[in-house]
């Protein structure tokens, strides 16, 4: 087989993380019509802007999925033919649509940018937020869940479940956890894919509905339940339902071993996506395509994974 690319979700981010892509010239330009498209100045947030302004929503989406479409076309180029296929997680599912050809790079642009407008104001009507649970029995912790009123948000494998609800049930189940689990709460402004982002889900359909859509040229596997899609709008239909539905990475990863997927690159800002397949896919080769200096070792595992599936 060959390698899977891989896009972030939210968290991502960290504060100047595109400062050494904007050292060199062609980044810079195509940071520009990113920005232009989406109407967000990507290039100050990316650089100058602290933790907390880009930890908001509205602009945390956009910067996430800027910096991973600059990271594909450098590590994918003309090489996309060469690829087992492309996923994101959460937002990182419209990085995932533009690589593969489903939505133009201007059109996710102008969708993420809704996207994170929509949840933002959806996480404002009610005080909400999330929190990873590692370890533990997911039986026992979904249980637990159930009756403090909280939804698991993201399995992520490798024993990392993302629980989100209500910000006293979160501070419930961080003073009384389940046996054997470690609660984190994450730096998130509300309960994403759960029932709290409903209304943004109604908005985006509205804006998907004006946009150019084709069917993939290359697989994709969605956070729905890990299956590739083949269908262009069924994948646009599945991203915009999937912001109220539980992301399922765990079976996106299993997916990707039952594809014979000999390696995976992880596009920026990049590093939990390879953590969890750290976990959940023991031995894999991984890349994680933080800083423009790792792009030539994601190229050569593209190419060497390439060539050994097809000797």
């Amino acid at each position: 087989m060959s390698v899977v690319v891989v896009a972030p979700g939210q968290g991502s981010q960290t504060p100047g993380f595109l400062e050494p892509w904007l050292a060199e010239s062609s980044f810079a330009d195509h940071l520009a019509e990113l920005a232009e498209a989406a109407q967000v100045d990507l290039r100050t947030h990316g650089t100058v802007s602290d933790a907390d302004t880009i930890r908001d929503t509205a602009v945390a989406q956009p910067l996430i999925v800027a910096a991973s479409l600059l990271a594909f076309r450098a590590v994918a180029g003309d090489r996309r033919d060469a690829l087992a296929g492309v996923a994101g997680h959460s937002v990182g599912e419209l990085a995932a649509a533009a690589a593969a050809g489903i939505l133009s790079e201007s059109d996710a642009m102008v969708l993420v940018r809704e996207r994170g407008q929509a949840m933002a104001a959806a996480a404002a009507q009610v005080a909400t937020g999330m929190s990873a649970v590692l370890g533990g029995d997911e039986a026992e912790l979904l249980a637990r869940l159930d009756e403090l009123g909280l939804s698991p948000a993201n399995y992520n494998g490798g024993g990392q479940l993302v629980v989100a609800g209500e910000l006293p049930a979160l501070a419930a189940l961080a003073e009384n956890p389940v046996a054997g689990t470690r609660v984190i709460p994450l730096q998130v402004a509300g309960a994403f894919h759960t029932r709290f982002m409903q209304p943004a889900v109604d908005h985006l359909r509205s804006v998907a509905d004006d946009l150019a859509v084709t069917d993939p040229r290359t697989t994709i596997w969605t956070n729905r339940d890990g299956s590739a899609v083949t269908s262009g709008s069924q994948f646009v239909d599945l991203l915009v339902g999937q912001v109220a539905n539980p992301v399922r990475w765990d079976l996106c990863m299993a997916a990707f071993e039952q594809a014979g997927v000999t390696g995976l690159v992880e596009l920026a800002p990049a590093g939990a996506l390879v953590g969890l397949a750290k976990r959940g896919l023991k031995g894999l080769p991984t890349v994680a395509v933080k800083t423009p200096d790792d792009i030539p070792a994601a190229i050569a595992l593209i190419e060497e994974q390439s060539i050994e599936s097809h000797a």
